[in-house]
């Protein structure tokens, strides 16, 4: 008999949550170990519970699905990783993959078809949901920087340049350069605008 797959489950909503471990309860080669609502509980939860696999919601409180993916898989490389999505944002399939996520799904997929990629990545496989492949193909990379993403997503909340670069540990003329060729490479009039583009392509 083949070992049960130990899940963990990283979901702030408790509905959603709460069905994916009750469909996942009903395979029976998949048990789930642990349920965590915060992606800054993710690290922990898959050490203390010896988690085969982790399935990661992209938006959680705290730090974000691909964020926690790149925290685990360099400090616990042989977990494998699976990313849910409300969005089918491209942009967050390149960036999942690059944080070492093992699979990238759109949460209304079949749970026949969750519990199936659980079952692929342990055996080395990875699953891209092929709508969303295409899609990534179609709009190509992100042409920002780690620190033009680092400042737009400082300056969603309207913060003054002064504020962001109190924050970031930047002087003002960084943190305006940054902005101006974000705003430049996406071709949009001025920051509100570029965070809102950057957003919806997912490269936030």
């Amino acid at each position: 008999m083949s070992p049960t797959i130990k899940v963990l489950l990283a979901e702030d909503q408790s509905m959603v949550r709460e069905a994916l471990a009750a469909l996942l309860g009903l395979e029976p080669d998949i048990e789930v170990v642990a349920q965590v609502v915060c992606g800054d509980e993710v690290l922990a939860a898959v050490r203390e519970h010896e988690v085969d696999v982790a399935l990661l919601d992209i938006e959680m409180p705290g730090c974000t699905g691909i964020e926690a993916a790149a925290q685990v898989h360099k400090a616990v490389p042989a977990v494998k990783l699976v990313v849910l999505t409300t969005f089918g944002r491209p942009g967050y399939l390149r960036t999942a993959m690059e944080a070492g996520a093992d699979a990238f799904l759109v949460k209304d997929a079949p749970a026949a078809q969750l519990a199936q990629a659980v079952r692929k990545v342990l055996a080395g496989e990875r699953v891209i949901d092929p709508t969303l492949a295409a899609a990534a193909l179609a709009e190509g990379a992100n042409p920002l920087t780690d620190r033009e993403r680092e400042v737009l997503r400082a300056a969603a909340d309207g913060s003054t340049n002064a504020e962001l670069a109190a924050a970031l540990h930047l002087s003002q003329g960084t943190v305006r350069n940054y902005l101006s060729t974000a705003i430049q490479k996406l071709a949009v009039r001025n920051r509100a605008e570029a965070v809102r583009i950057a957003r919806e392509k997912g490269w936030l």
